[in-house]
């Protein structure tokens, strides 16, 4: 398991996805609550002194930002993530306001938990001697431990932090395979092609001649000699242009839209085939997915009780 060279979220090895701020994070405070102070007895002249007896130690409680289901994501835990997050976004160059950051960090720790919780609901486990050796890989495989020590300090953990976070993403990880193993492989899909035009007068002339009886393919090829227009094989919800994935969608094999105008332009597009049951190509298969997985994380969070407690 490699690292970036300056950061690494929580969600250590779940996918992820980043932006930044403007404004520092917040900082965790310690909420300490001693008991209240014993009266000293006043000496008597008459009396022994008496050996005071020692209070018992001051009990400190430990802030917390988030519960999930009676297990508490701790403020400390929650501001170091932040700050990687503060930290990514800035290396990337992009930005993103506090509060956004706030959801994103809140979110993807809980459903990292969500995620753990449900591991060790479904059997995983995992020896000490295992964690040792995935441990030791991952300091063997980044300087050692002197490199290491220093991207602890850097990347705000301490050494108890990123054992913690290591065990609880491993968990996660495993839990996460379990339910993608479940995910579909096919899907109801289109194969179609499209002619795209900037213009909305050279798009009419074009379906004026496709009502004429033109080719669609050699019109398509006319326009982008590249590709002709090849759209591919796509389940619903994979395009960007959606007014253009339900056109496809609400064709039959051999037919043509009319012009449908877009960000882009001006488009017709024409459903070659269509198949209910089409295998999914590794990039629609690895949006599935992710579609998938937010599906079972969103009713995961629907069942548990998470009570937010940062502001």
């Amino acid at each position: 398991m490699a690292f970036p060279k300056k950061i690494i979220t929580a969600f250590i090895l779940i996918v992820v996805f980043l932006a930044a701020c403007s404004q520092t994070s917040p900082t965790p405070t310690a909420i300490v609550s001693p008991l209240p102070t014993q009266p000293k007895p006043s000496a008597s002249p008459f009396l022994p002194a008496e050996t005071p007896t020692p209070l018992p130690p001051t009990p400190t409680t430990e802030p917390m930002a988030v519960i999930v289901n009676n297990e508490g994501i701790t403020l400390a835990e929650y501001t170091a993530e932040f700050r990687r997050f503060q930290a990514a976004l800035k290396e990337l160059g992009k930005e993103m306001a506090p509060e956004d950051i706030q959801k994103t960090v809140l979110q993807e720790m809980i459903d990292q938990v969500l995620l753990a919780q449900s591991a060790a609901q479904s059997g995983y486990s995992l020896t000490d001697a295992d964690f040792q050796k995935r441990l030791d890989d991952v300091i063997a495989k980044n300087g050692g431990a002197k490199s290491f020590a220093s991207w602890l300090q850097q990347n705000y953990y301490t050494d108890e932090s990123f054992r913690s976070a290591l065990r609880s993403s491993l968990a996660a990880a495993w839990q996460r395979d379990q339910i993608l193993s479940q995910a579909p492989t096919t899907a109801d899909q289109v194969h179609a092609r499209q002619i795209l035009v900037l213009n909305q007068d050279l798009a009419d002339r074009l379906y004026a001649q496709l009502q004429a009886g033109a080719d669609f393919a050699t019109l398509a090829l006319q326009v982008d000699p590249d590709t002709g227009g090849e759209l591919g094989w796509f389940p619903r919800g994979y395009l960007f242009l959606p007014e253009i994935e339900k056109a496809a969608f609400d064709l039959q094999p051999g037919n043509y839209s009319p012009v449908i105008k877009t960000t882009y332009g001006y488009h017709i597009v024409y459903v070659i085939e269509r198949d209910a049951n089409h295998p999914l190509s590794p990039d629609a298969k690895i949006k599935a997915d992710r579609s998938f997985l937010e599906s079972w994380l969103g009713n995961k969070r629907s069942q548990s009780q998470i009570q937010t407690i940062v502001n």
